[in-house]
């Protein structure tokens, strides 16, 4: 119990840190877009445009708009309720031309199945590089809770830099793409770019751990048995006293026995 209420105080303490920790990201911004809804400002100022796949290619859905989201305040449960899902691969355009270090941050939330193994795919960033492989949301963080995946990246001289692999960049545009797979359809709730470094990006607090009533009971009756208190005088173990005094009269009876046994046999 009592680590239980260490855990969730150290929870309580980080979500606070998400609500109020200045972080200077819109000099930093280079794309931002809450998929499949309307602009949005977040808890870290961070500006999210409107979806600009907007009845051109997918599927927006306010489906999640039923659930309270787990991990956020509740000013970001718009990123992640709203989503934006295709029946084949889809994918944005950024615009990143610059060289240095990027952070690409996808936000998803599972807000539709109740079990993991239904909706899975992978995520491609410029055509080559799979940054994302066998997503399932479900599995990571359940429904109604928030999840998302932060890609660090380079850029040098018109080539992007990622896991070892490089690639070519064309028209000044990177491509992140949701790749069709055999367990539903891909999606994307929200995403953003950022210049900078894995460090500087604001990072979604911890999901906190539900208690075992197992242990919660375990550790009750440990502390049960440290405080009882006897109800009389300790009493002495009856296995650990000398039993030779009771013996004493039979070893004589024995003693005295054995002569006239003896004496018997001579007649």
């Amino acid at each position: 119990m009592l680590s239980f209420l260490i855990h969730n105080m150290l929870f309580f303490l980080i979500y606070l840190t998400y609500f109020f920790v200045e972080i200077n990201c819109n000099r930093q911004l280079i794309y931002a877009v809450n998929c499949g809804g309307e602009a949005h400002t977040d808890t870290f100022g961070i500006r999210y445009e409107r979806d600009p796949l907007h009845g051109r290619i997918g599927i927006a859905s306010d489906y999640g708009k039923r659930l309270l989201i787990g991990r956020v305040p509740p000013n970001d449960y718009i990123l992640y309720q709203t989503e934006r899902y295709h029946t084949n691969t889809f994918g944005y355009d950024i615009p990143v031309n610059t060289d240095g270090d990027y952070v690409l941050v996808l936000k998803f939330c599972e807000v539709y199945f109740n079990a993991p193994d239904q909706k899975v795919f992978d995520v491609v960033l410029n055509g080559d590089h799979t940054v994302v492989a066998d997503l399932d949301i479900f599995e990571k963080v359940g429904r109604g809770v928030a999840h998302d995946e932060y890609i660090p990246f380079r850029i040098t001289k018109g080539r992007l830099h990622f896991n070892g692999e490089e690639s070519d960049i064309r028209g000044g545009r990177i491509r992140v793409e949701f790749i069709k797979g055999y367990k539903d359809n891909p999606k994307i709730n929200a995403m953003y770019v950022v210049k900078g470094k894995l460090e500087d990006v604001p990072r979604l607090p911890p999901i906190p751990v539900e208690p075992n009533p197992l242990e919660d009971v375990k550790e009750e009756t440990e502390t049960f048995t440290k405080t009882r208190k006897p109800s009389g005088p300790r009493q002495p173990d009856p296995y650990t006293l000398d039993d030779s005094s009771h013996m004493l009269p039979i070893f004589i009876a024995i003693g005295a026995f054995i002569p006239l046994l003896f004496c018997l046999c001579k007649l």
